[in-house]
């Protein structure tokens, strides 16, 4: 996209595509509402923007520490999963999306309506011919953007790994490579 730097359109290939293709699983329409588990996450993040941009009314659940980030994104709701049970309030969501690879089925059937859907990025979901060029779209038009928490030199890619493994990162982690010249 002509409006990102490498770094940033880097970061959009795994999340971005991924978000889409779980969210076109789970056949979301506009008006809908959807719960993103792990929504400050990178498959978060982008899915709470699809989401928003699809027409959905999202509720993102995430930590204290990123609840700004996920409304910033577009979420209409936020549950901060330290304070609040997101399936205490009932069946409300027609799709519940783990983002995250955490949660369970049985666990969040209870907060879907009847006939509601849940994927998990630990399913399945295709890639289609012109994915990433819609995301691309997206992009250039203000819809999308990518969140980048930290960068690593290609020297510091051990580090790089051992924070993410810490599973607290904010969207993206992305790893640098120098050019020639540089």
């Amino acid at each position: 996209p002509i409006n990102m730097t490498f770094e940033q359109a880097a970061a959009v290939p795994v999340g971005g595509l991924t978000a889409q293709a779980f969210l076109r699983r789970a056949g979301l329409r506009g008006g809908e509402r959807i719960l993103v588990h792990g929504a400050a996450g990178s498959v978060g993040t982008f899915a709470v923007q699809l989401a928003r941009h699809l027409g959905a009314q999202v509720t993102g659940l995430c930590s204290t520490p990123n609840v700004a980030l996920v409304k910033s994104l577009g979420a209409t709701d936020v549950v901060d999963y330290t304070r609040e049970e997101f399936t205490d309030r009932g069946p409300v969501y027609d799709v519940v999306f783990d983002a995250a690879g955490r949660a369970s089925a049985a666990h969040c059937k209870r907060a879907l309506r009847s006939g509601g859907r849940f994927v998990s990025v630990n399913g399945s979901a295709r890639l289609q011919a012109g994915d990433l060029d819609k995301l691309k779209v997206l992009v250039e038009a203000g819809a999308l953007t990518s969140v980048i928490d930290r960068r690593y030199s290609l020297e510091q890619i051990g580090e790089a790994h051992r924070y993410v493994e810490q599973g607290h990162k904010k969207g993206n982690v992305v790893i640098t490579v120098a050019h020639e010249g540089d």
